[in-house]
């Protein structure tokens, strides 16, 4: 008998090395390559067996589109390009705990309240729990079925029957094995053949299938970038565990529009869609306190209004704290060293804490001014306007660029009801630099800039003095 040998696959980006190395030479990834057993050359390893395909005029080939069936939210259907896609793939990562079996559960409900058939396949828990949370969830249904099994052959003959599902939901791909592969469940032989494998006979049989897909610490898809490249549609589900709401991205997809973004709300009874974020996480804020502004930030082309809050307090320090939550700190230093330089403010001696509210984290350049605004008024213990609304990016030069979305982000502040609006400059509206700023909410005029440094400190913005 041919004795086995071993070969070193990167977790990463699944390249093969002959020994083991420190460095993966393939995507430079340090301590990734891991053992993998491979079959003697006389063992019969190969996948199972394809049928001969003959290329087709594209002319002649069948029209699908109108085969799309819809998922149960009308939200859903319009950023999946007109619901499920039969024969189509989605991958649906997400960090633990955040609700993705929830979530594809009421969807595999809404499908089968529609008389279709939904198939969910589970590596993780038992048919009993199935049932107690598709009670809780109210997803009962004549027919909706479940699979328990860590084996993906089990399915196989369920695809390849004349009673097909027209919708299978995978939680998760991490815990399945083919006995194509070598390897334990998860691993990236594992992950790129269970993959494969239900990818091509779902196309077969005209079943859309959802995959769950565990993250890693930094937040990407674990297993072989290949699993996104294979899908049709990336999903994303992110949100704070503590916090009510989850953020649905869509981050690919070739049926419909890229970047879209839904809020859902977690509730006893599953997740439930908020129809109108525009004004969701705002909260109830009151607007007579100082060091709170109201920013028009956008999300994958959906613009909603979210507080900033700031906090500048004198420092007990021998370095001052800079704090920011919701936000890359990076820009609270930038921001910062661009209201020393050009409105001549000495933050030495204080302490700057910032977050947005709501437990939101974004990282839209135009939410920039609306920061400004917040330290400012925290530095003077001055309110803001009560609906003043911000956004703009500001640079190091101290002027307010432009940022994507200025239409949309007008518009739905005019409908919203805001004003006044500070935004970048353009067609004789708006506010160029931050000393417009500065003088039109607080009426202070920045000092002049001087050719040449001052002898000594620069003068407290508190008392004026050295």
């Amino acid at each position: 008998m041919a004795k086995q040998r071993e070969v070193y696959v990167c977790s990463s980006c699944g390249a093969r090395s002959m020994q083991w190395k420190g460095q993966c030479g393939s995507c430079n990834a340090w301590n990734t390559l891991e053992a993998v057993a491979v079959a003697p050359a006389g063992r019969n390893t190969a996948a199972r067996t394809a049928v001969m395909e003959a290329p087709v005029a594209l002319k002649d080939a069948p029209d699908s589109e109108g085969a799309t069936f819809s998922t149960g939210l009308d939200a859903l259907d319009r950023i999946l390009g007109k619901g499920f896609v039969p024969g189509a793939s989605a991958l649906v990562g997400g960090e633990p705990g955040i609700g993705k079996s929830t979530l594809l559960l009421q969807l595999a409900g809404y499908v089968a309240a529609t008389g279709k058939t939904a198939l969910y396949l589970s590596g993780e828990e038992s048919i009993s729990q199935i049932k107690a949370r598709a009670e809780r969830l109210g997803a009962l249904h004549d027919t909706l079925q479940a699979l328990c099994t860590s084996r993906a052959d089990d399915v196989y003959p369920v695809l390849e029957s004349s009673d097909a599902p027209d919708l299978l939901i995978v939680d998760s791909v991490q815990t399945l094995t083919s006995a194509r592969a070598e390897g334990l469940p998860g691993n990236v032989s594992q992950v790129r053949a269970v993959a494969t494998e239900l990818t091509e006979l779902c196309r077969k049989s005209n079943t859309a299938v959802l995959f769950v897909g565990h993250v890693t610490k930094d937040g990407s898809i674990a297993g072989p970038k290949l699993l996104e490249h294979m899908v049709d549609t990336v999903i994303s589900l992110e949100g704070d565990r503590h916090q009510v709401f989850r953020l649905l991205r869509v981050l690919k997809n070739r049926f419909g529009p890229n970047q879209e973004l839904l809020v859902f709300q977690m509730q006893g009874q599953g997740m439930a869609l908020v129809d109108d974020p525009s004004t969701y996480f705002l909260g109830a804020r009151d607007p007579s306190l100082s060091g709170t502004a109201v920013v028009m930030g956008m999300e994958s082309q959906r613009p909603f209004a979210v507080e900033v809050q700031a906090l500048a307090a004198k420092t007990f320090l021998s370095i001052p704290r800079r704090t920011g939550l919701g936000f890359d700190v990076n820009r609270l230093h930038l921001l910062l060293a661009v209201l020393e330089k050009r409105l001549r403010l000495n933050f030495g001696q204080m302490d700057i804490y910032a977050k947005v509210g709501g437990g939101l984290r974004m990282q839209d350049p135009g939410m920039d001014l609306g920061l400004v605004a917040a330290v400012l008024s925290s530095l003077y213990d001055i309110p803001l306007p009560e609906r003043a609304l911000f956004w703009g990016e500001v640079d190091l030069n101290g002027q307010i660029r432009p940022v994507s979305g200025q239409g949309l982000r007008h518009d739905q502040a005019k409908r919203l009801g805001y004003g006044p609006l500070f935004f970048p400059a353009e067609d004789g509206k708006g506010v160029r630099t931050l000393a417009d700023l500065q003088k039109a909410v607080f009426g202070k005029d920045a000092p002049v800039m001087r050719k040449t440094p001052p002898s000594g400190p620069p003068p407290d913005s508190r008392t004026g003095e050295k």
